[in-house]
């Protein structure tokens, strides 16, 4: 297949419109693409999922026709799209999922992906070990059916987590798929492969369907907390425009309203790693929980592996279930009355009803002892014998109530609750952050002729002593028991996860800060001094640090970079000849 370059799709009406933090896109960053490479950035596949009364659920139809899924991930993807059959969803349903890509399989197929990912925030960057779906599930009465109902899931397979993006998208092309069918399917993947790369910082236009959808997906630079607007324009043509106001973010205050007196200590269930189990009557609800948990420790990145919805037909079944070792790090949402006789050995349980606003203040709900849930029929409620480290936070609590009484919007409201997980997770993590900056070597002892020198290690002692006149106490007035908190903490697949986050950006900015300091010395003359065996040494090092520099993406300026390379070529200069053809023409591995 030849390549045909396909520059950015201008959005309709006029180009692309670029935040300020946003830098531009190089030309061969964009060109040369194949076909349904655009498609890839957002999508893996479409799948349509049916019931067979022979077969049960089957995949009906993979778009694009070239997609590849191994038999594991259809089977996955088949019993996942459709809701159990007690949750009893007539009419149309939205959920998610989320299951694991099966293993050799090639990763990306263009490495501009990779520094899209890069400039996201630590949240939203994709995990290459799982894929997400997107199910607009359709179940009503037909009489022409021999089942008596039709049964159909138009479902969206990609790795990226913009769970508002594609809940939206599915709204406005599902009712229309499941009137017009296959034609149109191709119709709304053909201008899906006309979308500009996923670029965060930047507006996006996405057509679909005589539909523009305008965006920005977040950045690692934006401040934590603030969703940059994006506004509406008028468009020169008859294209209906729609502005999201985030791609990723759910209604917070709907999904925790169930369990609102216990949010703070879900919220250190959550930042623990501790396992979960969220009960609910469908999907619907299981998903929107367990992603408005897994957001509520943001910024900071959950590490365990979580299940919008899970069921007894998942390959990780018997892995999650298993009673002869302790439950693992994991969030599940399920809907199944089974679980709740099979995970009840489960720590810590949520068990929510519909997930409807309430029009009064919700009563005072006790947490509830482990052994008197019995069936998925339960009382709603948080079941587990956790004692919280931090006092209870009443003010969020009178304020969120007042908001009920105030009939405040529920968007007013998720904005006040999502404002007080951000101050509590930051409150939580800067004495850790100050503490793991101090573990960085001055720059004085960062030398051009010695490799560059080593982070401290990490001492919990040394950290502890920090948090007498450092502590959260600064930023948050919550008494309780923090020095515990943090402890428990440190032996977390979360602590684990942003350490290793922050030890290697620390690396890297060592490895930066050395290629500066040889940058700034006279390397010519140091040459000259030397060997000529000492200077073809230093030649392969060099070369070898601009590989590196390349491959690792250090935090390196251009500039840097061309006088490092310009060194380079004054040093093979100075030698004689046949040095110089071999080190001219010698790339390093």
């Amino acid at each position: 297949m030849s390549r045909r370059e396909r520059g950015p799709e201008p959005g309709p009406g006029g180009a692309e419109v670029a935040a300020e933090d946003a830098e531009p896109e190089s030309p061969d960053q964009c060109l040369s693409l194949l076909p349904w490479d655009r498609f890839s950035a957002w999508l893996h596949c479409v799948c349509v999922v049916g019931f067979d009364l022979e077969l049960g659920q089957a995949v009906e139809v993979i778009y694009p026709p070239h997609s590849k899924l191994t038999d594991k991930e259809k089977t996955n993807i088949c019993y996942l799209s459709f809701p159990d059959s007690n949750s009893g969803c007539l009419g149309d349903t939205q959920f998610c999922f989320r299951f694991r890509r099966s293993p050799g399989r090639k990763v990306s197929f263009c490495c501009f992906l990779d520094q899209l990912d890069r400039d996201l925030p630590v949240y939203l960057k994709k995990d290459s070990a799982y894929y997400y779906g997107y199910v607009y599930f359709r179940q009503v009465r037909d009489k022409s059916l021999k089942r008596g109902y039709f049964q159909k899931s138009l479902v969206l397979i990609s790795k990226l987590p913009y769970v508002h993006l594609f809940r939206t998208m599915l709204k406005q092309i599902a009712p229309e798929y499941f009137e017009k069918s296959e034609a149109f399917l191709e119709a709304v993947c053909s201008d899906i492969d006309r979308w500009p790369p996923p670029v965060p910082g930047k507006v996006l236009q996405l057509p679909l369907v005589g539909l523009t959808m305008k965006l920005r997906i977040p950045t690692y630079r934006d401040k934590p907390g603030t969703t940059p607007i994006v506004q509406n324009m008028h468009q020169a043509d008859a294209q209906i425009s729609m502005a999201l106001p985030t791609v990723h973010e759910v209604d917070l205050f709907r999904c925790f309203c169930p369990v609102f007196f216990h949010i703070q200590m879900l919220w250190e269930l959550v930042l623990l790693g501790e396992p979960l189990v969220v009960m609910a009557p469908s999907p619907a609800e299981s998903s929107e929980t367990v992603l408005a948990l897994v957001s509520c420790i943001s910024p900071l990145k959950y590490c365990s592996d979580f299940r919008p919805y899970f069921t007894i037909h998942d390959s990780e079944f018997k892995e999650y279930t298993t009673r002869t070792q302790a439950p693992p790090s994991v969030i599940l949402g399920v809907t199944n009355p089974f679980f709740a006789k099979t995970l009840q050995h489960w720590p810590h349980i949520i068990r929510i009803g519909d997930l409807k606003l309430p029009g009064e203040v919700p009563k005072q709900v006790k947490v509830k002892k482990l052994k008197n849930l019995k069936t998925l029929d339960s009382k709603p409620g948080v079941y587990t014998s956790y004692k919280p480290y931090l006092n209870k936070d009443e003010e969020i609590v009178k304020q969120l109530q007042k908001g009920v009484q105030q009939k405040r919007p529920t968007e007013a409201q998720s904005v006040i609750l999502r404002r007080y997980f951000l101050e509590l997770t930051e409150s939580f993590i800067i004495p850790l952050e100050r503490y793991v900056a101090s573990l960085m070597p001055l720059q004085k002892c960062i030398s051009p002729w010695k490799s560059p020198p080593q982070l401290r290690q990490f001492s919990q002692d040394d950290f502890m002593k920090t948090l007498e006149k450092a502590g959260p106490q600064l930023t948050s007035g919550l008494k309780g028991d923090w020095i515990g908190l943090y402890r428990h903490f440190l032996k977390s697949p979360n602590f684990d996860g942003w350490f290793r986050s922050r030890q290697k950006e620390m690396t890297q900015k060592l490895e930066a800060l050395h290629l500066e300091a040889l940058c700034n010395e006279n390397l010519v003359f140091w040459s000259q001094k030397h060997t000529e065996v000492e200077t073809v040494d230093l030649v392969l090092k060099l070369k070898n640090k601009l590989l590196q520099a390349d491959r690792e993406h250090l935090p390196v300026n251009t500039d840097t970079l061309k006088k490092l390379q310009t060194h380079i070529n004054d040093i093979i200069l100075a030698l004689p000849d046949d040095l110089q053809d071999i080190l001219l023409k010698t790339g390093t591995t």
